[in-house]
């Protein structure tokens, strides 16, 4: 009985620090205005710039969640590889699975930051074209497996250049 009543008091008292002195408060009053406002925007969840517009993440995502958008102009990444589409994530459909960050060829096959995530894509900040140059070693499962999500095979068959190069050094 003296422990239950030791328990009722030590919630009475929490409680009370959380009403009066909004102790453990975990969203700051500036974001519950801008909540309630409607004014909060979404973190990106692709960075535009870095992605090659391989649309590996679009083909690997299981709900469709992810659709591939027409550039206004095409961009040259590196020679013979041209950027026409970047990913739009659709929140309502996303499952946060990370299969679109975990099939970015640039984060696969090269170790880079993932060019999409589902939560916050963060600051990605590198030059897709230097990375698609450097001589880098993969395995040929590793490639054949990431190759089948790949609408542009173009990737692939300059990251096969590069592994001759590396085989070679």
């Amino acid at each position: 009985m003296k422990n239950i009543l030791r328990i009722m008091l030590e919630g009475s008292y929490t409680n009370l620090k959380r009403i009066l002195f909004a102790a453990d408060r975990v969203t700051d009053m500036e974001l519950r205005r801008r909540i309630l406002e409607g004014t909060v925007e979404p973190e990106p969840k692709v960075a535009e710039v870095s992605c090659i517009g391989c649309a590996g993440c679009s083909n690997a995502c299981p709900t469709g969640a992810i659709e591939m958008r027409d550039l206004d102009e095409p961009v040259e990444i590196i020679e013979g590889l041209m950027k026409k589409q970047i990913p739009v994530l659709n929140r309502e459909r996303c499952v946060h699975c990370y299969y679109c960050h975990d099939f970015c060829p640039l984060y696969a096959l090269f170790g880079e930051p993932g060019t999409i995530h589902p939560n916050d894509v963060g600051e990605v900040e590198f030059d897709a074209g230097a990375v698609l140059q450097k001589p880098v070693k993969i395995s040929e499962d590793k490639l054949k497996f990431i190759s089948q999500f790949l609408a542009d095979k173009s990737v692939i068959k300059r990251t096969d250049t590069l592994a001759e190069a590396a085989r070679k050094m």
